[in-house]
């Protein structure tokens, strides 16, 4: 059978493909994809090539398939898994494998047939026998491509240590009815933690989300409005710190005390210096953004690391269980995570949507394998829609969802975007 795919050969060689896939055999599936959200860790493969940890290093001769965010259902399942799944199942992967014998390696880094820039695929017994093909049971097909990024939403909120002077067993997770703040927290993934930390089964009494970007803090208050917080009993606050006192402002929401937990959401000095000052007595940073320049550093205090039990945190990707509760979570309608959804596109649009991805603003980039469609910023449908009706009727479908990518816009794509043909 074959399959389109997106195949990594080199630093900033992607190449879109139709090839033949091999034979399936036994103990693997055959799926197809739906969709695929692009991942800023996507670009970084991508601009490193083999000098990235979890790609080959004879990507020159064996392509890999990027793409680790995706979603679709199963076609053909081998003989081996036949009473664990069924054909017509809607799946997600699970991508941070830990497979005996293999490297750091990964669905859409490391994978010759797997990853979500394709229209086909063979998912191997590696994701098998690790557990990390995960059902889901909810509507939609972008929902589940966006469970991994949300499941690291939810690692970072496990990985959150606290513990008692004298008492060495740590507590994990955010503190329960404590302060949190979220630094440089209006992008995609700070939605998502605000959504989480809104929905998901531990809240903080007060939650304050910092950027110097008003607009987007604007936006974030459209759609999680501080009234909603204090329905919920968490006190929501949302705060530009372009020109105020970052440390001495929030400190002042908190009655001048300091924070319980800290998520440094973009890798900037000044930010994790600000956390450091923001923290009180046995609280945690989370230094949850990758930094791209493996010699990043930026000085703590350790005078409070000693004296006040301090911690500092990091997380990069989420578990298996997290993403199941991801999925979980999504399925019974408690987290949505369209709100990080700000374009969408077909895979022609995928090889430079990947590479100039910084440069494009906005959160999270969604691709749809099987259409052709340019990359498309959902602000832009009704402009465009004056002269395409196929943009017209998306910008009249998710003006009822307050401009966000809905199931509704998806079926949408899904029936009048033009196909890619694969012969």
């Amino acid at each position: 059978m074959k399959t389109l795919a997106l195949r990594l050969y080199g630093k900033n060689d992607l190449r879109l493909e139709e090839f033949e896939l091999p034979k399936m055999h036994d103990d693997e599936i055959l799926a197809d994809i739906v969709t695929n959200s692009i991942c800023m860790s996507s670009h970084k493969a991508v601009a490193q090539g083999p000098d990235h940890q979890k790609v080959p290093n004879d990507i020159a001769q064996n392509p890999v398939i990027v793409g680790h965010e995706f979603c679709g259902t199963l076609l053909e399942v081998g003989s081996r898994w036949k009473d664990t799944f069924k054909p017509g199942q809607k799946y997600s992967v699970q991508p941070a494998l830990n497979y005996p014998g293999r490297g750091p390696d990964a669905p859409g880094y490391s994978f010759h047939y797997i990853g979500g820039q394709a229209t086909k695929v063979i998912i191997p017994k590696e994701v098998l026998e690790m557990d990390c093909l995960l059902p889901y049971d909810g509507d939609g097909f972008f929902k589940a491509s966006l469970s991994e990024p949300v499941s690291c939403i939810i690692g970072g909120f496990n990985a959150q240590i606290h513990r008692e002077r004298g008492n060495y067993r740590p507590t994990m997770g955010i503190a329960k009815g404590g302060a949190m703040a979220i630094l440089a927290g209006a992008g995609p993934m700070g939605l998502g933690a605000v959504d989480y930390a809104l929905h998901g089964p531990r809240q903080p009494r007060l939650l304050v989300v910092t950027d110097i970007d008003q607009a987007r803090l604007d936006r974030m208050n459209q759609l999680y409005p501080v009234e909603k917080g204090r329905e919920l009993g968490v006190d929501l606050q949302y705060v530009n710190t372009r020109d105020v006192d970052a440390v001495a402002h929030l400190k002042g929401l908190n009655g001048g005390k300091g924070y319980d937990d800290v998520f440094v959401f973009a890798p900037v000095v000044p930010l994790v210096e600000q956390a450091s000052a923001l923290l009180g007595y046995m609280g945690c940073i989370n230094f949850f953004a990758g930094p791209a320049d493996k010699s990043f550093t930026a000085p703590i205090n350790f005078y409070d690391v000693h004296y006040n039990l301090h911690h500092v945190a990091g997380s990069s990707g989420g578990n298996t269980d997290d993403m199941r509760e991801a999925l979980d979570l999504m399925g019974r309608g408690l987290l949505d995570p369209a709100v990080m959804i700000t374009h969408v596109g077909g895979i022609d649009s995928a090889a430079e949507t990947i590479k100039n991805l910084p440069s494009i603003p906005g959160g999270k980039k969604l691709i749809y394998t099987n259409k052709a469609m340019p990359l498309t910023a959902l602000e832009d449908f009704e402009m465009i829609g004056e002269r395409d009706p196929f943009f017209a009727e998306l910008a009249a479908i998710i003006a009822k969802s307050k401009g966000l990518w809905s199931v509704e816009a998806e079926q949408y794509v899904l029936d009048h975007a033009t196909p890619i043909n694969v012969s």
